[in-house]
């Protein structure tokens, strides 16, 4: 009985690798991923058809060592202060058919008493990794344009 098991056992085994040797799988290459060739500037925010901008913007701020969480509402040209950071906003554009769809915030981020900043460019709400400010302490993304 032990021996007609080990013999169904092997037949079992010799099966499966027949199959296996007569199967055949084809791999296609996948496409080709396309990533972005020019940097997020204004040239290429105004290029969006249908954009407005909106009269606040909303970013979140995070400190990485303490894990506190601030979110500041800034109007165009406006500063405000987090923890070391200064946080400018430039514009805020959003899309006019669709307002709470997603926010382009523009700024320019400072650490400390820097004069050259951190960060300045083109934030894009649901995408924060396209451009995302590099800091060893701080995240900052943005949230939204504010319309009203």
């Amino acid at each position: 009985m032990i021996r007609l098991g080990g013999v169904a056992a092997l037949v079992s085994v010799l099966a499966t690798v027949a199959f296996a040797q007569t199967d055949t799988i084809t791999v296609e290459p996948l496409a080709p991923v396309e990533t972005p060739t020019e940097p997020v500037t204004t040239e290429i925010i105004t290029r969006i058809e249908g954009v407005a901008s909106a009269a606040q913007g909303t970013v979140r701020v995070l400190d990485k060592i303490t894990g506190a969480v601030t979110d500041l509402t800034l109007t165009p040209g406006e500063t405000q202060t987090v923890g070391h950071l200064h946080v400018t906003l430039g514009d805020c554009r959003y899309p006019i058919d669709n307002p709470a769809g997603d926010a382009f915030i523009e700024m320019t981020i400072r650490y400390q008493e820097d004069d050259a900043p951190v960060f300045s460019g083109w934030m894009i709400a649901s995408a924060p990794a396209l451009n995302a400010m590099d800091h060893p302490r701080y995240d900052v993304w943005a949230l939204a344009c504010i319309t009203q």
